[in-house]
Formats: C-alpha cells, sequence, structure tokens
C-alpha cells in the first residue's frame, strides 16, 4: 500500500490512520533524516488520543508512553552503537508486555530486534513524500487490511 503525503500534516493524518487499527506489535519506521518518521510516530500517538509532548528519542534513545490499548514505545536506534544495547535499553521487557514499538532506524537493530509486522518506508517526493507500508506477519497484514476497508468506506 502507498499514500502520498503533501505535508506534515498528511504524514500525521496517516499515523493516526494508522493508530485506529492499532494492534500490539512492532511497527519499523524506515527512512532518511528528515522524512518524516518521528512525525508519523506523533500523528500515530495522537491518533491513540495521547496529547502530551511527542519528541524525537534520537537522545534519550526510546520513549514510553502510555495509552489506551496498550503501551507505546518509540524507539529511536540511530544513535544506537551495538544492537547489543538493546538489551540495556530493556528491549526484552519491552517485548513480554502488551506494547506496541514504533523503531526509527530499526536496522542498527539487526540481529535483536524481532520482525516488523509492519513496515513503513518514508521516501521523499520532490517537497512532499510517498509512505510504503508492507506487512511482515498475518497481524500487519489484518491491519493493513482494516485500513484498506477503513479508506474504501470514505470514498464517494
Amino acid at each position: 500500500m502507498k499514500r502520498q503525503l503533501a505535508d506534515a500534516a498528511a504524514t500525521q493524518s496517516l499515523g493516526a490512520e494508522l493508530a485506529r487499527g492499532m494492534v500490539p506489535g512492532i511497527v519499523y519506521l524506515n527512512g532518511d533524516l528528515g522524512a518524516g518518521k518521528t512525525t508519523l510516530a506523533r500523528g500515530f500517538l495522537r491518533g491513540l488520543g495521547y496529547d502530551g509532548k511527542v519528541c524525537s528519542p534520537t537522545y534519550t534513545l526510546v520513549e514510553p508512553y502510555a495509552v489506551e490499548p496498550c503501551r507505546v514505545y518509540h524507539l529511536d536506534l540511530y544513535r544506537l552503537a551495538d544492537a547489543e544495547e538493546l538489551e540495556w535499553l530493556g528491549l526484552r521487557d519491552m517485548l513480554a508486555e502488551e506494547a506496541l514499538l514504533l523503531v526509527e532506524w530499526p536496522e542498527r537493530g539487526s540481529g535483536y530486534l524481532p520482525a516488523a509486522d509492519l513496515t513503513i518506508d518514508l521516501d521523499y517526493c520532490g517537497e512532499a513524500r510517498v509512505a510504503s507500508l508492507h506487512a511482515g506477519t498475518a497481524v500487519g497484514e489484518r491491519w493493513l487490511q482494516r485500513m484498506e476497508v477503513s479508506a474504501a468506506a470514505k470514498m464517494p
């Protein structure tokens, strides 16, 4: 599934749409610096009703959010020196609970991160962006199917 994203508001809107179908699992957010990964995560959290500040976890590496229906962890692995550091960050505990992990720069956690249920690639298209969504598991397939049904219901 592909989506054209004209601006930051459209990126946040996609995040909110994803939040409506949220299930515990793992979402990889791929894209160059400034492509909109944190903006998408912000829209996702807003879609779940979180109205506090949503910052990029570039320096903290992980930001937890207590929202319904489950806890959300936003990870930014850009500054990770070694994938083993995920143990120190508490990855095992995050995976043991009913939670959703939004992971920026997932390739830096290779060998430690489980496969993604959903992968979102954000690419530049002039001043706009294109989001490509790919399911990696049956959970991700159902998530995308719910989005397609929702989008079809909105069409005239």
